[in-house]
């Protein structure tokens, strides 16, 4: 049970656990997961870190779909930052306590400021990561929305 599992649970949203075998040569996590689960790509999101300000202790999240890149400055503009950065994998993984391929948005040592691509809300249900390679929430974007207090923002390039 993952920290992300255990936070939807209790929220009381529903949601549905998937699981598939993650291949460890495959870094590629988020194709990864709608070809296994063999999922509508445009439904499946990516969750990334990044620094505000070049401030490597001024974390946020940008939530966008796998099939796209986060558009560093949509972000720091929706988040009242001058400048966003990727975040080191390193930071990324001590600030949210998941390794990457496995960040979930859910359940992280601590809420980071978020913002979820505006295409979420073209579905009933996306797909987050559970927290672990291999695993995925699937959920409402509005519970996203709600338990991760973000705003959506057009976040893609």
């Amino acid at each position: 049970m993952t920290p992300a599992i255990l936070a939807i649970r209790k929220s009381g949203f529903p949601f549905q656990v998937h699981e598939y075998e993650h291949d460890p040569n495959n870094h590629a996590y988020g194709l990864e997961a709608v070809d296994a689960l063999q999922l509508e790509a445009a439904r499946v999101f990516k969750t990334l870190v990044v620094t505000l300000n070049d401030d490597p202790k001024r974390l946020a999240v940008g939530i966008v779909p796998v099939t796209h890149q986060l558009d560093v400055k949509a972000i720091a503009r929706a988040l009242g930052a001058k400048k966003a950065d990727l975040a080191d994998p390193k930071q990324a993984e001590r600030s949210t306590g998941y390794v990457v391929g496995g960040i979930s948005p859910l359940g992280q040592k601590r809420l980071l400021p978020t913002a979820l691509d505006e295409s979420a809300l073209l579905f009933d249900t996306i797909y987050i990561s559970a927290g672990r390679r291999g695993l995925e929430i699937e959920l409402s974007p509005e519970a996203l929305l709600d338990l991760c207090q973000a705003d959506t923002v057009a976040l893609c390039r």
